[in-house]
């Protein structure tokens, strides 16, 4: 499973709320408002930001396209491809730098249309530059779904060390085990047809 959100008060952190809310309507398409308004809160929305009448149930609804619409991001390994797919976003939102203080939030960077822009905008738009920047960092997509077999967890592999394929040391234990339980299966399958080969005798000419 992916690492819990942040608590509140430690800063902006859009890349880590992006993969969250993604991996949230992953789990459950139709994640109801108020668990969305929840996730939202942990990562600094204030609570006047996320009553119903600002963040209605038809924002959700746009929201949960959003996240979606970045999870096809957020699985493409092609870092060409991912750049198309961040312009073709940042196109959408009419993205243009600016710097929004709003609420009790200092200030910080938007490139969503203004401060009225709608709840979907604004995910794309946050999402977006802060795929592009860690794009431009490490020259490829330094995200992915989790490799193991069983799990569809998004991940952001921005630490330090090799290049990451699981979401979580669990996971990449557990596709260890059953790696290596699998050769030695085939290993054991194997020297038994020697074996078995070796048992049997050459037919004689009459």
């Amino acid at each position: 499973m992916p690492p819990p959100p942040p608590p509140p008060g430690h800063g902006f952190r859009p890349a880590q709320r992006l993969l969250d809310v993604a991996n949230a309507v992953r789990r459950d398409p139709e994640i109801p408002r108020a668990d969305l308004a929840r996730l939202l809160a942990a990562h600094g929305e204030t609570p006047a930001d996320l009553a119903p009448g600002a963040f209605s149930d038809a924002d959700a609804d746009a929201l949960r396209g959003a996240a979606r619409r970045m999870t096809a991001v957020l699985t493409e390994p092609d870092p060409d491809r991912a750049a198309a797919a961040l312009n073709d976003v940042f196109a959408e939102c009419g993205a243009r730098p600016r710097l929004s203080r709003h609420g009790d939030h200092p200030w910080h960077l938007h490139v969503d249309r203004g401060d009225d822009a709608g709840w979907a905008d604004w995910f794309l738009a946050s999402g977006a530059l802060a795929l592009a920047q860690i794009l431009t960092e490490y020259g490829q997509p330094a995200w992915g779904e989790c490799a193991a077999p069983d799990c569809t967890v998004l991940y952001l592999g921005t630490g330090p060390g090799s290049a990451r394929r699981y979401c979580s040391p669990a996971c990449a234990s557990r596709t260890r085990v059953a790696a290596h339980r699998r050769r030695r299966a085939e290993q054991a399958a194997d020297s038994t047809g020697q074996a078995g080969r070796a048992g049997q005798t050459e037919p004689t000419g009459a």
